[in-house]
């Protein structure tokens, strides 16, 4: 597997068996009907898009852990025994791409400030911080609690996707209300497209290798 990175589409919807909190980091226990043979100690899981890895094994379960620091971004610190979350192996070098580059580093965590019917599908507004939705643009990727959604409209501190049936019913989307909280991660590559702007501006040497050998244009 590539060690922590993923591609946005869940393979299993899982229960938290249990939790042990520690001093330093917690314990979670996910039973799933992914097969065991395919998880070994020290692989990398995304759990509701958290990349957490695989410390040892039972019939059915796997135990990760995660750090202070990673309860504390994120949702994770708000599950308890019998709650459902997206699960997604890390990336083979040999698998086909289904959806987009997801690293399993939360941005933020989101709000679910609307959900409305429009067809057969389903809206969902999602609040973030204005720093985070700097980087998510109109028809552009986002993870949500690690599942690969097209964004539909976005502002500064709102955006929103369309969820179809088939999406809701093979991830914990159908069980989210309003007011819930959400893992958000925003496409890398827009990040590193920032970055080289920003170097731009400076001078960098990275974007004038760029420029001269025609990796990108408009210079």
């Amino acid at each position: 597997m590539w060690r922590g990175m993923f591609t946005g589409i869940i393979e299993d919807v899982g229960t938290v068996k249990a939790i042990k909190k520690m001093s330093g980091r917690w314990e979670y226990a996910i039973n799933t009907s992914l097969h065991m043979a395919t998880i070994g100690d020290g692989d990398s899981i995304a759990v509701d898009g958290v990349c957490l890895t695989v410390i040892r094994r039972e019939e059915g379960a796997f135990i990760a852990d995660a750090s202070l620091e990673t309860l504390n971004v994120t949702t994770l610190r708000e599950r308890k025994a019998g709650d459902r979350v997206n699960l997604e192996r890390a990336m083979r070098a040999d698998s086909r791409f289904g959806g987009h580059i997801v690293m399993g580093h939360v941005d933020a965590i989101g709000r679910i400030a609307g959900m409305k019917e429009v067809g057969d599908s389903i809206r969902i507004d999602i609040e973030v911080p204005k720093e985070t939705g700097r980087y998510i643009v109109r028809k552009g990727s986002v993870a949500l609690d690690g599942i690969s959604l097209t964004v539909n409209d976005q502002n500064d501190t709102t955006f929103s996707v369309n969820i179809i049936p088939y999406s809701a019913s093979k991830t914990t989307l159908k069980f989210k209300a309003l007011r819930d909280s959400i893992n958000v991660e925003t496409d890398i590559l827009g990040r590193y497209v920032e970055k080289f702007v920003t170097q731009s501006e400076k001078g960098s040497s990275d974007l004038e290798f760029l420029y001269t050998h025609g990796y990108i244009r408009g210079k």
